[in-house]
């Protein structure tokens, strides 16, 4: 059912939100917003549209579709797929709407009770979820409408590590179900992953997270190498739970080392030791700035994790100059580089149909990068005498991740959008719109959505979702881990302070995929 938007609470300051913790209960300190009290309310304008959303696309299981999508004159339906992070990031929306006074206090723990219940009766492997999960029943989804070719069932570490950090968000913030959310939660292992560091073969044993395991097979592929990437929410989790060395943090990749071949170029910076572990501290230069970069170069693999972790509070010297920095080069990008007029590029819902990674290949170590833009898409209907060309594509969410450190950019950016293109609907924000054709995705992604609900919770409600997750054992384990850490990100301007060196060498591994 869908449920109005409560809007009547916002003005300058909400009243201060209060999580339970261990059994107790602790006031959030108030953060100061940048924000006017216009733009308060629009954004709890949205809230409430992107709440509609995921209450649309939720089954009566407590388990979200993949997202809504158009069917000709429709608007609305839920696709017959879910996902382990789809799971996750209802539950934290749930947690979100709660907060802003979209539902009630009952009607959350109802809820989250329901998708609790249905993810303790969904057959696991090694204590982990299959990605392809029917939200109807919770049964395994083997072939899809479009195609018929049988699924592989594939664990996803990334996934579950999302999935992972939700139930932390619930046995943080709702005592009654703590139980429930630690046994779900205890089963997931991240050993099962790892692969330890072997200091005579660093190649094939890096010390990573591998990225995901095939049960038909029984075998593991690929790792997740790069640090800048979403695939460290697992990490988190991991290293928190004693289930990884807090050392592997150290392990991972700020770039490839400098002589690696066929990287987007060559970085800048120097080594430093943490831990016992010589890293390399690279970055890439943009514009004027070092940059530690992402994989692919997108808004949501650098800034996801920032939703519930406040990493540039407690790392100053690494995260708290790169964030700003990788927010600052994705809206040069847009603004003055491509000239579109607009600026957020993460992976999405395309225009054209289907789905496709976007981001700004400048701030990618992959050597393919993700671009802005999506090359010779057809003329559309709306512009049937345009040629074929770069069609740039933004994404309303990678704004929404901006907001922390760039909120008056971020607003702006969304209301040009909403202005000029029918990109914000009954259902919030459609997921990208082509800025030359204005052309908008079909639908929205129960993932993106999330996201933005996360953002819009933080910023009206004092950083409630960075509290529900990291108060408590995160901050006591992770938090002195990253605050060590001095990155070479920086204007260029200020001089990169020497730390102790190595030869660079290629410690090339199978992770080159992230």
């Amino acid at each position: 059912m869908v449920r109005p938007c409560a809007s009547g609470l916002i003005g300058t300051a909400l009243t201060v939100v209060m999580i339970a913790r261990s059994g107790e209960v602790h006031a959030q300190s108030t953060r100061p917003s940048r924000l006017t009290s216009e733009d308060r309310a629009q954004l709890l304008q949205y809230a409430g549209a992107t709440w509609r959303s995921l209450d649309r696309m939720t089954f009566p299981t407590g388990l979200p579709a993949d997202g809504l999508i158009k069917e000709g004159d429709g608007w609305g339906t839920p696709t017959l797929q879910t996902s382990p992070t789809n799971i996750g990031a209802y539950l934290w929306s749930v947690l979100a709407a709660e907060r802003l006074n979209l539902i009630s206090e009952e009607e959350g723990h109802t809820r989250t009770e329901r998708t609790l219940d249905t993810l303790a009766a969904i057959d696991r492997h090694h204590g982990f979820y299959l990605n392809d999960i029917d939200p109807r029943t919770g049964g395994v989804v083997r072939t899809s409408a479009h195609d018929p070719t049988p699924r592989r069932p594939l664990v996803s570490c990334v996934d579950n590590g999302w999935l992972a950090a939700s139930l932390v968000m619930v046995s943080n913030s709702r005592p009654g179900l703590r139980a429930k959310a630690t046994k779900l939660l205890e089963a997931m292992n991240f050993r099962f992953f790892f692969d330890p560091y072997d200091a005579a073969d660093p190649v094939n044993h890096p010390g990573f997270l591998r990225v995901g395991y095939w049960a038909d097979e029984k075998s593991f592929y690929g790792h997740y190498g790069m640090l800048n990437t979403e695939a460290r929410i697992a990490s988190y989790v991991g290293i928190m739970r004693k289930d990884l060395p807090e050392n592997h943090y150290y392990r991972l990749y700020r770039t490839l080392p400098g002589s690696t071949p066929d990287q987007e170029q060559k970085p800048v910076g120097q080594y430093r030791d943490y831990m016992g572990i010589k890293v390399f501290e690279g970055a890439y230069t943009y514009r004027g700035a070092r940059i530690v970069p992402s994989w692919g170069g997108s808004m949501f693999e650098a800034l996801m994790v920032t939703l519930f972790v406040p990493e540039d509070v407690w790392a100053p010297r690494s995260w708290g100059i790169n964030h700003p920095l990788y927010v600052q080069a994705q809206i040069q990008h847009g603004i003055e580089e491509a000239r579109y007029g607009f600026w957020g590029f993460s992976p999405a819902n395309c225009p054209r149909g289907g789905y496709e990674v976007y981001g700004v290949k400048a701030l990618g170590t992959d050597p393919l990068g993700y671009l802005s833009f999506d090359v010779g898409a057809p003329p559309s209907p709306a512009a049937p005498n345009m040629p074929p060309s770069k069609h740039g594509v933004v994404t309303p969410h990678a704004a929404f991740l901006a907001l922390r450190f760039a909120p008056r950019e971020a607003m702006e950016n969304l209301r040009k959008m909403a202005a000029k293109f029918p990109v914000y609907s009954q259902f919030g924000f459609l997921d990208s719109v082509d800025v030359e054709s204005g052309i908008v995705s079909g639908g929205v992604l129960a993932l993106d959505q999330g996201m933005i609900m996360a953002a819009i919770a933080n910023e009206l409600a004092d950083d409630a979702m960075q509290h529900a997750f990291s108060d408590g054992q995160v901050e006591k384990v992770i938090r002195p881990i990253i605050a060590m850490e001095e990155f070479s990100a920086g204007k260029d301007t200020q001089p990169i302070v020497s730390g102790s060196r190595r030869p660079v060498h290629a410690e090339l591994t199978s992770a080159r995929a992230k």
